[in-house]
């Protein structure tokens, strides 16, 4: 049995929102859950009889037969879990905070603990309250769309949870999640296995492989919900990463620039500026090219000394966006050692950020042409890991 238990590192910011969502879980469960799971269903009860009428039907079993082995609790699940076939905007939230079992609650709330932190330290409270809420409704349209006529309901956390996944695992690659593993009598240890590994088995064999090799309906497992939430996630991840950026940088292109028509013109003039040591010139032609193959012309190191350059002026997001954007547009560059020192670097200037630019430092010491650049990255590290320590 392989169990993951923790991580490393964590934020230094309290995660409230999180153990808010934990919070309200456990209370739903201790409050609701249990009490009706003992108790015999109303005979009143509108719900009854088209539980009966809907589920009872299937099978060999009779209403009556149904009925003896129902609950109170089971009638609120029809209520209020989503069910496909009758569509409703308020139990694609309800359902989310409904479980089946102690062990289904166990082991949702274990992965929350576990992973929302990091999520949440990045996002800010609402943020990632909003962030967990979206990735539930979308893991839940997700799997509506391949058992849109199911009258099964689908209840617990496990698709928001499995979107707070996605973005755990676009956003903390260098992170390390600690997995108890248990080989009884043989093995019982802890070891640090890297976050992609751990989330990547998730995703693939413990739901991709029994979505597409499975019943369609009747598992017991939302396999779809699952990998929809997961989906989401990283769809959020990357708009979050991406958009406002995207957004700052067209807002701040002057038009005249736009008009230009010579991009000979345009890089000729920033490498002549950078040559000059006319950075601010250079910095505010950079801002101005506004594709790929416009900031291809540059050579590295020129675009290094632009970030450099925006960075210790105290321009964070604009020199964020250029060291990014270097490193996904240019893989294998041997410059890319400081372009990660850069982006680490300015992380270290916005709030909540310590966590990812822990990463950045990271990837400096795998790739660092010099052993300057490694000692430099490892004093960020040093720093940060002061301010961090592990757990969930």
């Amino acid at each position: 049995m392989l169990l993951p238990i923790g991580d490393v590192p964590n934020p230094k910011t309290t995660p409230y929102i999180n153990w808010l969502l934990i919070g309200i879980n456990v209370a739903v469960f201790i409050v609701i859950t249990i009490p009706l799971s003992s108790t015999r269903p109303d005979l009143n009860d509108p719900a009854l009889l088209e539980y009966l009428n809907i589920l009872g039907a299937r099978g060999d079993w009779t209403p009556q037969m149904v009925y003896d082995h129902i609950s109170a609790y089971d009638l609120t699940v029809y209520r209020y879990g989503f069910r496909p076939a009758a569509f409703s905007p308020l139990t694609m939230f309800t359902a989310m905070f409904m479980h089946g079992g102690w062990m289904h609650l166990a082991g949702n709330m274990l992965f929350l603990w576990i992973y929302g932190d990091n999520v949440e330290h990045r996002l800010g409270h609402l943020g990632y309250l909003l962030a967990y809420l979206a990735a539930g409704v979308s893991a839940t349209l997700f799997f509506s769309m391949f058992l849109p006529n199911s009258q099964i309901p689908m209840l617990g956390a496990s698709g928001a949870i499995s979107g707070v996944l996605g973005f755990y695992f676009l956003w903390f690659p260098r992170n390390r999640i600690k997995v108890f593993v248990f080989l009884f009598p043989l093995i019982m240890t802890t070891v640090l296995i890297p976050s992609r590994i751990v989330l990547g088995v998730y995703l693939v064999i413990d739901n991709i492989l029994p979505f597409l090799t499975g019943p369609a309906e009747g598992s017991g497992v939302a396999y779809g919900a699952h990998i929809g939430g997961f989906l989401a996630g990283l769809g959020l991840a990357l708009t979050v990463d991406r958009l406002p950026n995207l957004l700052k940088m067209k807002g701040t292109t002057p038009k005249v620039a736009r008009k230009r028509s010579n991009l000979v013109d345009v890089v000729t003039d920033i490498v002549r500026a950078i040559d000059q040591n006319d950075l601010a010139r250079a910095a505010k032609g950079f801002l101005q090219l506004d594709s790929r193959k416009q900031r291809g012309q540059l050579s590295t190191p020129n675009i290094l000394t632009i970030g450099e350059y925006l960075l210790d002026k105290g321009s964070i997001d604009e020199a964020l966006t250029i060291f990014r954007r270097l490193i996904s547009e240019r893989p294998g560059d041997k410059g890319l050692d400081r372009a990660y020192l850069g982006a680490g670097r300015a992380l270290m200037h916005k709030p909540r950020s310590e966590t990812s630019a822990w990463h950045y430092f990271m990837a400096v010491i795998d790739l660092a042409q010099t052993p300057e650049v490694a000692e430099e990255a490892r004093s960020y590290l040093r720093n940060i890991e002061r301010e961090t320590g592990a757990g969930g």
